[in-house]
């Protein structure tokens, strides 16, 4: 899991590029979910920044962080304003003060579960809000998804990542969901889905999978076949599913 979390800085400009930005509504929710106006927000794994821009575009003060320098310096190229970085992984952050909200955008599995919980509770403020959002992202026609599974198999039998906790995916709660329901730091925890759909061309499909931690840490050499081999079965677009799952709790 470390190698993968810190394998994204080797293609932090390909990163901005094809990974698809989220939502206002996902904001819209978090918000909502606060009740009274935020000032300010830290987040986990900010990457280049995909999430921070929707809610510094809302006037807060976002504190942006991740371990790797790459993608902080990526991030700081499409910096808004009032939004300031720090180099490190949660485990890293020190609670020198609270905020908020405290949230993560499709990272926070790459923290580390022992003390997760605490670490971030000790970040917030009493009664603050915790958000993290993420999901699955994929072709919507089977067939496609087949085709692909297919192509990849000799090299890689999935690029999913299991649930951090186990948690099967038919259950009607899902991971961190899960989790902060079990924690007595946080109370409550709603789960929330954002649906959104969009069509990629053949290429822009190919240049978002190299950005993809699975494929990232394959031997160059494998990567250097495995994209031709998926490319070949690609129609010209591809529709997307790109729902994102939001969990949202409040520190008690």
């Amino acid at each position: 899991m470390a190698e993968r979390a810190l394998s994204f800085g080797a293609v932090a400009e390909e990163y901005e590029r094809y990974r698809p930005g989220y939502p206002a509504e996902l904001a819209e929710k978090v918000l909502d979910y606060a009740g009274a106006p935020v000032a300010d927000a830290l987040e986990i794994g900010a990457g280049t920044g995909k999430a921070t821009r929707l809610f510094a575009g809302r006037g807060i003060a976002v504190t942006a962080t991740d371990p790797d320098p790459a993608m902080l310096a990526e991030l700081r190229k499409h910096l808004p304003p009032g939004v300031g970085t720090r180099r490190g992984a949660l485990e890293d952050l020190r609670p020198d003060r609270q905020y908020g909200l405290v949230y993560s955008a499709a990272a926070l599995h790459w923290t580390d579960p022992a003390g997760r919980w605490p670490r971030i509770a000790a970040l917030l403020a009493p009664g603050g809000v915790f958000a993290s959002f993420g999901g699955p992202f994929g072709p919507a026609d089977p067939v496609v998804r087949k085709a692909i599974d297919e192509a990849q198999a000799p090299f890689l039998e999935s690029a999913d990542l299991p649930s951090p906790d186990g948690t099967p995916p038919e259950s009607a709660l899902q991971w961190p969901g899960t989790e902060l329901e079990r924690s007595e730091l946080f109370a409550d925890v709603r789960q929330v889905v954002v649906r959104q759909r969009m069509t990629l061309t053949a290429d822009e499909l190919i240049g978002l999978l190299s950005t993809v931690s699975a494929y990232r840490v394959l031997p160059d050499p494998v990567r250097e076949q495995v994209f031709p081999r998926i490319r070949q079965v690609l129609p010209a677009t591809v529709e997307m599913i790109a729902d994102h799952t939001a969990h949202l709790a409040r520190r008690c």
